[in-house]
């Protein structure tokens, strides 16, 4: 099941194309980002992949793999890179990560946390 939770708290159980589709829309200061988790009872750890709009509105996309060591960063400001980002990593498509220089950043959490880390210089092209 794919759950998706905004800054302000609001959760979509069971989240769609669409409703994935309107809360990133919906990003700005004071809802910030969004979270969209794989919750499966098979599954350890945790799977989810989030977006932060930033202050220069430019998009932080990071995704986890079940475990810190597989939690990954980039950068654009492309909204429609990171719905289709968003969209591909939820319906489990292989190659979603394509159009991205990815960072491992895995190292900066001790714990599998969700929190997004304090912003990190942005990317360059």
């Amino acid at each position: 099941m794919l759950i998706a939770t905004n800054e302000l708290g609001h959760v979509v159980k069971r989240a769609t194309k669409p409703a994935i589709g309107t809360m990133l829309a919906n990003l700005r200061r004071g809802n910030a980002h969004l979270i969209v988790e794989r919750v499966d009872e098979e599954l350890s750890g945790s799977w989810y992949i989030q977006v932060l709009l930033r202050e220069n509105n430019a998009y932080q996309l990071e995704y986890r793999d079940g475990v810190a060591e597989k939690h990954f960063q980039t950068m654009t400001v492309s909204q429609e890179k990171v719905l289709a980002a968003l969209l591909g990593w939820a319906a489990a498509k292989p190659n979603w990560q394509d159009g991205f220089m990815w960072n491992n950043i895995g190292e900066q959490f001790t714990s599998s946390s969700r929190a997004i880390p304090e912003p990190t210089e942005p990317l360059s092209s």
